[in-house]
């Protein structure tokens, strides 16, 4: 195989990579979400602290603004409200869900039309330069940040309810 050829494949790896690595956090997110009570999603650890309903609705506005014309437009739409994001809201479970849906869906199908040689391309967010493989990686960074916050938080809530997202431990469900 020659370089070319390899750099291909390295590329097609990556983007598949990145696609299952969305997948396995939003499921992961979900397995938590799903034993919580509406309730719970408007909870907070403390007067400052952020609920999973906040969160959830960040994450979701983050990710349409990020990958919604990925390659050709600035990562942060003039149409996000992010401060708006992290306001509580008496939104509906199921309309939250939606919008997480939509964010998912806008980075899953971008991530599916791009290529490798898409990966040696620059974007904007912010304003500012990145290379799309450093875009990539941060928006995935700052996802899995976001998604640990919701499973810590819903284990908090849920006590000993909760039922473990991972191998349990000994004598524990």
């Amino acid at each position: 195989m020659d370089a070319t050829g390899l750099e291909h494949t390295v590329g097609r790896l990556f983007l598949a990579g990145m696609e299952n690595g969305y997948r396995g956090q939003k499921a992961l997110a979900e397995r938590a979400l799903a034993q919580l009570d509406d309730a719970d999603w408007h909870r907070t650890l403390d007067a400052g602290g952020n609920s999973i309903a906040v969160i959830v609705r960040h994450v979701a506005g983050n990710l349409r603004s990020r990958w919604r014309d990925f390659l050709t437009s600035d990562g942060e739409k003039p149409d996000r409200r992010r401060d708006d994001e992290f306001e509580p809201g008496g939104q509906a479970v199921s309309a939250m869900l939606e919008e997480w849906q939509a964010g998912f869906d806008e980075v899953l199908e971008t991530l599916a039309r791009l290529t490798p040689a898409d990966l040696t391309r620059t974007v904007t967010i912010r304003g500012k330069a990145l290379g799309v493989v450093d875009a990539i990686l941060r928006n995935y960074d700052h996802t899995g940040h976001h998604v640990g916050q919701v499973v810590f938080l819903a284990k908090h809530w849920r006590g000993d309810a909760w039922q473990t997202l991972s191998i349990p431990r000994k004598g524990k469900g």
